[in-house]
């Protein structure tokens, strides 16, 4: 059995996404060079983007925490990319891991003003809400 092939055929699925062969350092430069830290407070609300803000401390902060990094990734890939939202399954992996169809192309980035942040993380909330609903309550004990 080769795996090596399998490896190189694994990775090329992934080719689409903005995220392949892309640094968390490049993700953070474009998105501070494009929109700035307040937009990016405003968006995402992390205090990494609001706290006396710089490109090092924030990937200081966000290599340490993983649910942040993938919120940056994840912003990177639908509104700097402008790539349609990610289906059910896709959204429950890593942005890095979620597979972006062949036919998908980038956009230019979303222009992002700081009035419609709060609209967005109404919406988000909702969204979130019926995706939580779907998929029933809670079970602590992991047994149905």
């Amino acid at each position: 059995m080769n795996f090596t092939a399998g490896t190189m055929m694994d990775k090329d699925i992934y080719k689409n996404n903005p995220l392949h062969g892309t640094s968390l350092e490049t993700v953070l430069t474009e998105l501070v060079k494009h929109y700035g830290f307040e937009i990016l407070a405003a968006y995402m609300n992390l205090n990494c983007f609001k706290q006396n803000p710089s490109v090092a401390s924030s990937l200081k902060f966000l290599k340490k925490t993983p649910w942040a990094q993938e919120k940056v990734e994840a912003f990177y890939m639908y509104q700097y990319h402008s790539l349609p939202k990610a289906d059910d399954a896709n959204f429950e992996l890593p942005p890095r891991d979620r597979i972006v169809p062949s036919g998908l192309e980038q956009r230019p980035p979303k222009e992002l003003t700081l009035d419609d942040a709060e609209e967005l993380r109404i919406k988000k909330a909702q969204k979130t809400r019926e995706r939580t609903a779907r998929s029933g309550p809670a079970n602590p004990w992991g047994n149905r």
